[in-house]
Protein backbone atom coordinates (compact mmCIF):
# COMPACT_ATOMS: atom_id res chain seq x y z
CA UNK A 1 0.00 0.00 0.00
CA UNK A 2 1.40 3.36 -1.04
CA UNK A 3 0.74 6.02 1.60
CA UNK A 4 0.19 9.43 0.38
CA UNK A 5 2.98 11.97 0.94
CA UNK A 6 2.44 14.79 3.10
CA UNK A 7 2.50 18.54 1.99
CA UNK A 8 5.61 19.86 4.07
CA UNK A 9 4.43 23.45 4.02
CA UNK A 10 0.79 22.02 4.95
CA UNK A 11 2.65 20.58 8.04
CA UNK A 12 4.18 23.62 8.79
CA UNK A 13 1.24 25.60 8.58
CA UNK A 14 -0.23 23.34 11.04
CA UNK A 15 2.27 23.81 13.48
CA UNK A 16 2.63 27.14 13.67
CA UNK A 17 -0.34 27.67 16.33
CA UNK A 18 1.24 25.07 18.33
CA UNK A 19 4.63 26.66 18.66
CA UNK A 20 3.32 29.63 19.53
CA UNK A 21 0.96 28.60 22.02
CA UNK A 22 4.75 26.58 23.33
CA UNK A 23 6.46 30.14 22.96
CA UNK A 24 3.89 31.87 25.10
CA UNK A 25 3.95 29.56 27.45
CA UNK A 26 7.69 29.61 28.06
CA UNK A 27 7.66 33.00 27.81
CA UNK A 28 5.56 33.43 30.67
CA UNK A 29 6.97 30.74 33.03
CA UNK A 30 8.44 32.92 36.04
CA UNK A 31 12.32 32.27 35.13
CA UNK A 32 11.64 33.26 31.63
CA UNK A 33 9.43 36.37 32.22
CA UNK A 34 11.52 38.53 34.79
CA UNK A 35 14.45 38.46 32.11
CA UNK A 36 12.75 38.80 28.63
CA UNK A 37 9.19 40.72 29.85
CA UNK A 38 11.34 44.07 30.53
CA UNK A 39 12.77 44.24 27.14
CA UNK A 40 9.45 43.57 25.53
CA UNK A 41 7.84 46.44 27.33
CA UNK A 42 10.87 48.67 26.60
CA UNK A 43 10.63 47.64 23.18
CA UNK A 44 6.97 48.37 22.52
CA UNK A 45 7.49 51.58 24.22
CA UNK A 46 10.36 52.72 21.82
CA UNK A 47 8.25 51.92 18.78
CA UNK A 48 5.59 53.28 20.30
CA UNK A 49 7.54 57.12 21.58
CA UNK A 50 8.90 56.72 18.08
CA UNK A 51 6.25 57.11 16.49
CA UNK A 52 4.26 59.22 18.93
CA UNK A 53 7.12 61.24 21.09
CA UNK A 54 5.18 62.20 24.50
CA UNK A 55 7.81 65.23 24.98
CA UNK A 56 6.01 66.92 22.28
CA UNK A 57 2.76 66.45 23.77
CA UNK A 58 1.91 69.91 25.85
CA UNK A 59 -1.19 70.01 28.04
CA UNK A 60 -3.13 73.51 28.30
CA UNK A 61 -5.47 74.06 30.67
CA UNK A 62 -8.21 75.71 29.85
CA UNK A 63 -9.89 77.18 33.14
CA UNK A 64 -13.03 76.41 32.37
CA UNK A 65 -15.59 76.16 35.73
CA UNK A 66 -18.40 73.70 34.94
CA UNK A 67 -21.81 75.24 35.83
CA UNK A 68 -21.80 72.62 39.20
CA UNK A 69 -20.20 74.16 41.92
CA UNK A 70 -17.77 71.32 43.27
CA UNK A 71 -19.51 72.52 47.22
CA UNK A 72 -23.22 71.07 45.94
CA UNK A 73 -21.44 67.79 44.97
CA UNK A 74 -21.53 65.04 47.49
CA UNK A 75 -18.65 62.72 47.13
CA UNK A 76 -18.08 61.33 50.42
CA UNK A 77 -14.99 59.36 49.48
CA UNK A 78 -11.66 58.40 50.66
CA UNK A 79 -8.74 60.23 47.82
CA UNK A 80 -5.59 58.72 46.85
CA UNK A 81 -3.50 60.98 48.50
CA UNK A 82 -3.01 61.59 51.96
CA UNK A 83 -4.74 64.86 52.57
CA UNK A 84 -4.53 66.34 56.24
CA UNK A 85 -7.45 68.42 57.74
CA UNK A 86 -6.49 71.80 57.63
CA UNK A 87 -8.26 75.40 56.87
CA UNK A 88 -7.43 77.28 53.47
CA UNK A 89 -4.39 79.02 53.84
CA UNK A 90 -3.52 82.52 52.01
CA UNK A 91 -1.58 81.97 48.42
CA UNK A 92 1.62 82.81 48.48
CA UNK A 93 2.86 85.44 45.66
CA UNK A 94 6.09 86.60 46.32
CA UNK A 95 9.31 85.42 48.32
CA UNK A 96 9.95 86.32 52.19
CA UNK A 97 6.44 87.11 53.55
CA UNK A 98 5.99 84.56 56.46
CA UNK A 99 2.83 82.65 56.75
CA UNK A 100 0.49 82.40 59.53
CA UNK A 101 1.66 80.37 62.66
CA UNK A 102 0.79 76.69 62.59
CA UNK A 103 -2.39 75.31 64.96
CA UNK A 104 -0.81 73.32 67.22
CA UNK A 105 2.44 73.40 69.53
CA UNK A 106 5.01 71.16 67.30
CA UNK A 107 8.01 69.54 69.58
CA UNK A 108 11.29 72.05 68.99
CA UNK A 109 14.16 70.38 67.94
CA UNK A 110 17.14 70.21 70.63
CA UNK A 111 20.42 72.03 68.77
CA UNK A 112 23.35 69.29 68.64
CA UNK A 113 25.91 68.59 67.17
CA UNK A 114 26.69 65.97 64.24
CA UNK A 115 29.46 64.21 62.74
CA UNK A 116 31.33 64.87 59.45
CA UNK A 117 30.90 61.76 58.42
CA UNK A 118 27.73 58.80 59.18
CA UNK A 119 27.75 55.70 57.55
CA UNK A 120 24.70 53.46 58.59
CA UNK A 121 25.04 49.54 57.94
CA UNK A 122 22.54 46.67 57.71
CA UNK A 123 20.63 47.06 54.67
CA UNK A 124 20.14 44.42 52.52
CA UNK A 125 20.69 45.72 48.71
CA UNK A 126 18.09 44.44 46.16
CA UNK A 127 18.14 45.15 42.58
CA UNK A 128 14.69 46.07 41.42
CA UNK A 129 12.40 44.20 39.31
CA UNK A 130 11.00 45.77 35.58
CA UNK A 131 9.49 49.09 37.03
CA UNK A 132 9.86 48.15 40.63
CA UNK A 133 11.92 51.14 42.42
CA UNK A 134 9.78 51.95 45.19
CA UNK A 135 8.83 48.14 46.58
CA UNK A 136 12.78 47.29 46.17
CA UNK A 137 13.77 50.57 47.26
CA UNK A 138 11.25 50.36 50.45
CA UNK A 139 12.47 47.04 51.10
CA UNK A 140 15.62 47.78 51.49
CA UNK A 141 14.92 50.33 53.91
CA UNK A 142 13.12 47.68 56.26
CA UNK A 143 15.66 44.98 55.90
CA UNK A 144 18.03 48.13 58.25
CA UNK A 145 15.37 47.23 60.64
CA UNK A 146 15.12 43.50 60.79
CA UNK A 147 12.73 42.93 58.43
CA UNK A 148 12.84 39.88 56.60
CA UNK A 149 11.11 40.21 53.29
CA UNK A 150 11.58 41.53 49.71
CA UNK A 151 10.76 43.35 46.80
CA UNK A 152 8.13 41.00 45.91
CA UNK A 153 6.15 40.47 49.04
CA UNK A 154 6.15 44.46 49.25
CA UNK A 155 4.93 45.07 45.69
CA UNK A 156 2.21 42.41 46.71
CA UNK A 157 0.70 45.01 48.18
CA UNK A 158 1.74 47.96 46.62
CA UNK A 159 1.16 46.87 42.87
CA UNK A 160 -0.57 43.82 42.85
CA UNK A 161 -0.33 44.47 39.01
CA UNK A 162 3.23 44.29 38.35
CA UNK A 163 2.51 46.90 35.18
CA UNK A 164 1.23 49.54 37.61
CA UNK A 165 4.04 52.04 36.81
CA UNK A 166 4.63 53.86 40.29
CA UNK A 167 3.74 53.33 43.67
CA UNK A 168 3.50 56.80 46.18
CA UNK A 169 4.92 57.43 49.51
CA UNK A 170 1.45 57.60 51.31
CA UNK A 171 1.01 53.72 50.08
CA UNK A 172 4.82 52.93 51.18
CA UNK A 173 3.77 54.72 54.68
CA UNK A 174 0.68 52.63 54.70
CA UNK A 175 2.57 49.25 54.03
CA UNK A 176 4.75 49.77 57.18
CA UNK A 177 1.77 50.63 59.78
CA UNK A 178 0.67 47.13 58.90
CA UNK A 179 3.70 45.24 59.88
CA UNK A 180 4.15 44.29 63.98
CA UNK A 181 7.12 46.40 64.86
CA UNK A 182 7.34 49.41 62.64
CA UNK A 183 5.95 53.16 61.51
CA UNK A 184 6.79 55.47 59.36
CA UNK A 185 6.86 59.11 58.53
CA UNK A 186 6.23 61.30 55.30
CA UNK A 187 7.02 65.04 55.06
CA UNK A 188 7.98 67.43 52.06
CA UNK A 189 10.77 70.24 51.82
CA UNK A 190 13.45 68.34 53.37
CA UNK A 191 17.32 69.60 52.73
CA UNK A 192 20.61 68.51 53.34
CA UNK A 193 20.45 69.82 57.45
CA UNK A 194 17.74 67.61 58.14
CA UNK A 195 19.07 64.54 55.93
CA UNK A 196 22.35 64.60 58.25
CA UNK A 197 20.47 65.11 60.84
CA UNK A 198 18.25 62.04 60.62
CA UNK A 199 21.02 59.90 59.42
CA UNK A 200 23.70 60.81 62.70
CA UNK A 201 20.53 59.56 64.93
CA UNK A 202 20.42 56.32 62.87
CA UNK A 203 17.74 56.89 60.52
CA UNK A 204 18.30 56.02 56.89
CA UNK A 205 16.30 58.29 54.72
CA UNK A 206 13.59 57.07 51.56
CA UNK A 207 13.69 59.71 49.19
CA UNK A 208 11.87 60.54 45.72
CA UNK A 209 13.76 62.04 43.26
CA UNK A 210 14.03 63.00 39.58
CA UNK A 211 16.18 60.10 37.44
CA UNK A 212 17.59 60.80 33.76
CA UNK A 213 20.29 58.08 32.50
CA UNK A 214 21.13 56.56 28.91
CA UNK A 215 19.13 53.51 29.10
CA UNK A 216 16.04 55.05 29.02
CA UNK A 217 14.19 57.71 27.35
CA UNK A 218 14.61 60.94 29.60
CA UNK A 219 13.74 61.81 32.55
CA UNK A 220 11.26 59.39 34.87
CA UNK A 221 10.89 59.48 38.85
CA UNK A 222 13.21 57.13 41.13
CA UNK A 223 13.42 56.29 44.58
CA UNK A 224 16.49 55.98 46.60
CA UNK A 225 17.85 54.98 50.13
CA UNK A 226 20.08 57.49 51.79
CA UNK A 227 22.26 56.16 54.23
CA UNK A 228 25.15 57.93 54.95
CA UNK A 229 26.92 61.28 54.43
CA UNK A 230 30.44 62.53 54.21
CA UNK A 231 30.91 66.26 54.25
CA UNK A 232 34.44 66.19 53.30
CA UNK A 233 33.42 64.41 50.11
CA UNK A 234 30.24 66.86 50.07
CA UNK A 235 28.32 63.54 49.50
CA UNK A 236 25.63 60.74 50.41
CA UNK A 237 25.98 57.15 50.53
CA UNK A 238 22.66 56.22 48.36
CA UNK A 239 21.56 52.51 48.06
CA UNK A 240 19.77 52.51 44.00
CA UNK A 241 18.00 49.32 43.13
CA UNK A 242 18.55 50.74 39.84
CA UNK A 243 22.16 51.53 39.68
CA UNK A 244 23.95 49.66 42.98
CA UNK A 245 24.62 49.14 46.36
CA UNK A 246 25.97 52.32 48.21
CA UNK A 247 29.04 50.83 49.05
CA UNK A 248 30.03 51.15 45.04
CA UNK A 249 29.63 55.13 45.10
CA UNK A 250 28.95 58.33 46.97
CA UNK A 251 26.56 61.28 45.79
CA UNK A 252 27.30 64.56 45.50
CA UNK A 253 25.14 66.99 47.73
CA UNK A 254 24.10 69.20 44.81
CA UNK A 255 23.00 65.63 42.96
CA UNK A 256 20.68 64.82 45.21
CA UNK A 257 19.31 68.07 46.37
CA UNK A 258 19.02 69.29 42.51
CA UNK A 259 16.98 65.84 41.58
CA UNK A 260 14.98 65.82 45.06
CA UNK A 261 13.18 69.21 44.07
CA UNK A 262 11.20 67.52 41.11
CA UNK A 263 9.43 65.84 44.00
CA UNK A 264 8.96 68.68 46.39
CA UNK A 265 11.84 67.04 48.26
CA UNK A 266 9.70 63.96 49.54
CA UNK A 267 10.93 61.89 52.65
CA UNK A 268 10.28 59.10 54.25
CA UNK A 269 11.42 57.93 57.51
CA UNK A 270 10.72 54.27 59.38
CA UNK A 271 11.36 53.89 62.91
CA UNK A 272 10.24 51.29 65.79
CA UNK A 273 7.31 52.79 68.00
CA UNK A 274 9.26 53.27 70.33
CA UNK A 275 11.80 56.02 68.83
CA UNK A 276 8.90 57.89 67.64
CA UNK A 277 9.78 60.97 69.82
CA UNK A 278 13.43 60.76 68.80
CA UNK A 279 12.01 61.15 65.01
CA UNK A 280 9.56 64.12 65.68
CA UNK A 281 12.43 65.86 67.92
CA UNK A 282 14.63 65.78 65.12
CA UNK A 283 11.81 67.13 62.42
CA UNK A 284 10.94 70.19 65.39
CA UNK A 285 7.77 72.18 64.31
CA UNK A 286 7.90 70.17 60.95
CA UNK A 287 7.00 66.61 63.06
CA UNK A 288 3.07 68.93 62.62
CA UNK A 289 1.78 67.83 59.10
CA UNK A 290 0.04 71.11 58.68
CA UNK A 291 3.04 72.74 59.31
CA UNK A 292 5.38 71.10 57.32
CA UNK A 293 3.17 71.81 54.44
CA UNK A 294 3.35 75.61 55.05
CA UNK A 295 7.06 75.73 55.61
CA UNK A 296 7.38 73.71 51.91
CA UNK A 297 4.58 75.63 50.58
CA UNK A 298 6.55 78.98 51.45
CA UNK A 299 10.15 77.43 50.74
CA UNK A 300 8.34 76.48 46.93
CA UNK A 301 7.50 80.28 46.63
CA UNK A 302 10.61 81.27 47.46
CA UNK A 303 12.64 78.74 44.54
CA UNK A 304 10.30 80.18 42.01
CA UNK A 305 12.23 83.48 42.33
CA UNK A 306 15.52 81.89 42.36
CA UNK A 307 15.16 79.49 39.39
CA UNK A 308 14.77 79.73 35.90
CA UNK A 309 13.66 76.46 33.21
CA UNK A 310 12.30 73.39 33.89
CA UNK A 311 13.53 74.26 37.91
CA UNK A 312 11.54 76.87 37.74
CA UNK A 313 8.42 74.66 36.60
CA UNK A 314 9.29 71.82 39.21
CA UNK A 315 9.08 75.40 41.60
CA UNK A 316 5.64 76.43 40.91
CA UNK A 317 4.59 72.87 40.94
CA UNK A 318 5.98 72.17 44.40
CA UNK A 319 4.22 75.37 45.28
CA UNK A 320 0.79 73.85 44.24
CA UNK A 321 0.97 70.89 45.65
CA UNK A 322 1.94 71.89 48.73
CA UNK A 323 -1.30 74.28 48.82
CA UNK A 324 -3.49 71.15 47.47
CA UNK A 325 -2.70 69.68 51.28
CA UNK A 326 -3.22 73.07 53.01
CA UNK A 327 -7.05 72.65 50.85
CA UNK A 328 -6.01 76.11 49.25
CA UNK A 329 -7.69 74.33 45.98
CA UNK A 330 -8.11 77.56 44.18
CA UNK A 331 -4.43 78.99 44.98
CA UNK A 332 -2.96 75.41 43.98
CA UNK A 333 -4.88 75.62 40.65
CA UNK A 334 -3.91 79.11 39.32
CA UNK A 335 -0.07 77.67 40.54
CA UNK A 336 -0.67 74.74 38.58
CA UNK A 337 -1.51 77.19 35.40
CA UNK A 338 1.81 78.71 36.17
CA UNK A 339 3.84 75.80 36.36
CA UNK A 340 1.60 74.38 32.76
CA UNK A 341 2.29 77.74 31.51
CA UNK A 342 6.01 77.41 31.63
CA UNK A 343 6.29 73.52 30.01
CA UNK A 344 6.64 74.72 26.81
CA UNK A 345 9.49 76.58 26.58
CA UNK A 346 11.49 73.84 28.39
CA UNK A 347 13.88 72.30 25.77
CA UNK A 348 12.22 69.05 24.49
CA UNK A 349 15.02 66.83 25.59
CA UNK A 350 14.66 67.86 29.13
CA UNK A 351 10.86 67.88 29.75
CA UNK A 352 9.62 65.98 32.58
CA UNK A 353 6.84 64.30 30.64
CA UNK A 354 6.00 61.27 32.91
CA UNK A 355 5.29 63.46 35.67
CA UNK A 356 1.47 62.18 36.23
CA UNK A 357 2.53 59.36 36.47
CA UNK A 358 3.61 60.37 40.19
CA UNK A 359 1.85 62.96 41.05
CA UNK A 360 -1.74 64.02 41.39
CA UNK A 361 -2.21 67.02 42.72
CA UNK A 362 -3.30 68.96 39.94
CA UNK A 363 -6.51 66.21 39.89
CA UNK A 364 -7.43 67.58 43.25
CA UNK A 365 -6.82 71.27 42.18
CA UNK A 366 -8.99 71.43 39.42
CA UNK A 367 -11.63 68.72 40.39
CA UNK A 368 -12.61 70.44 43.79
CA UNK A 369 -12.24 74.44 41.75
CA UNK A 370 -15.38 72.47 39.36
CA UNK A 371 -12.74 72.72 36.54
CA UNK A 372 -13.62 69.43 35.62
CA UNK A 373 -12.68 69.21 31.60
CA UNK A 374 -9.50 70.21 32.81
CA UNK A 375 -9.58 67.11 35.08
CA UNK A 376 -10.79 65.01 32.25
CA UNK A 377 -8.40 66.25 29.69
CA UNK A 378 -5.26 66.22 32.09
CA UNK A 379 -6.02 62.65 32.68
CA UNK A 380 -6.70 61.83 29.21
CA UNK A 381 -3.38 63.47 27.49
CA UNK A 382 -1.54 61.49 30.81
CA UNK A 383 -2.68 58.05 30.01
CA UNK A 384 -2.52 58.40 25.83
CA UNK A 385 0.97 59.83 26.16
CA UNK A 386 2.34 56.74 28.41
CA UNK A 387 3.17 53.26 26.53
CA UNK A 388 0.35 51.68 28.10
CA UNK A 389 -2.21 53.32 30.29
CA UNK A 390 -0.88 51.48 33.58
CA UNK A 391 -2.44 54.80 35.68
CA UNK A 392 -5.10 53.82 38.19
CA UNK A 393 -4.96 57.45 39.23
CA UNK A 394 -5.43 58.81 36.17
CA UNK A 395 -8.35 57.01 35.56
CA UNK A 396 -9.78 57.39 39.03
CA UNK A 397 -9.78 61.09 38.63
CA UNK A 398 -11.32 60.86 35.24
CA UNK A 399 -13.93 58.86 36.82
CA UNK A 400 -14.81 61.59 39.01
CA UNK A 401 -14.45 64.66 36.60
CA UNK A 402 -17.17 62.53 34.57
CA UNK A 403 -19.59 61.94 37.60
CA UNK A 404 -19.41 65.27 38.36
CA UNK A 405 -20.17 66.00 35.02
CA UNK A 406 -23.31 63.34 34.67
CA UNK A 407 -21.78 60.81 32.69
CA UNK A 408 -22.06 57.75 35.04
CA UNK A 409 -21.34 55.28 33.09
CA UNK A 410 -18.20 57.06 31.89
CA UNK A 411 -17.38 57.24 35.32
CA UNK A 412 -18.52 53.34 35.72
CA UNK A 413 -16.20 52.36 32.98
CA UNK A 414 -13.45 54.51 34.52
CA UNK A 415 -13.33 53.02 37.91
CA UNK A 416 -13.41 49.71 36.37
CA UNK A 417 -10.32 50.34 34.66
CA UNK A 418 -8.34 51.76 37.48
CA UNK A 419 -9.20 48.55 39.13
CA UNK A 420 -7.78 46.36 35.94
CA UNK A 421 -4.57 48.06 36.75
CA UNK A 422 -4.48 47.98 40.30
CA UNK A 423 -7.00 45.56 42.11
CA UNK A 424 -8.40 46.40 45.07
CA UNK A 425 -7.55 50.08 44.64
CA UNK A 426 -9.95 51.59 47.31
CA UNK A 427 -11.14 55.06 45.87
CA UNK A 428 -12.58 52.95 42.95
CA UNK A 429 -13.91 50.27 44.60
CA UNK A 430 -15.83 52.85 47.45
CA UNK A 431 -17.09 55.25 44.61
CA UNK A 432 -18.38 52.00 42.78
CA UNK A 433 -20.03 50.70 45.70
CA UNK A 434 -21.84 54.40 46.49
CA UNK A 435 -23.05 53.99 42.93
CA UNK A 436 -24.41 50.22 44.02
CA UNK A 437 -22.42 49.03 41.04
CA UNK A 438 -19.73 45.73 41.46
CA UNK A 439 -16.18 46.61 40.35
Amino acid sequence: MIRPRRNPRIVLLALIPVLCLVAVGVYYLPPVHERLAWRVDNLVAEIKYAINPPEEVVFVPQGQVASTPVGTLNFPTPIPSATPTASPTATITQPGPTLPPAPTDPPTPTPTSIPAQVRLVGVRHEYQKWNNCGPATLSMALSFWGWPGDQLEAAAFLKPNDRDKNVMPYEMESFVDQLPDLEALVRVGGDLDLLRRLLAAGFPVVVEKGFEGETFDGWMGHYGLITGYDDAQASFWVFDSYVGPSTDFLIPYAEVLYHWQAFNDIYLVIYPPEREAEVLAILGPQADEIENYRYAAQKASDEIYTSTGRDQYFAWFNRATNLVQLQDYAGAADAYDQAFALYPSIPEEQRPWRMFWYQTGPYFAYFYTGRYYDVINLATTTLTAANEPALEESFYWRAMAKLALGDTDGAIADFRTSLEWHPGFEPSTYQLGLLGVTP
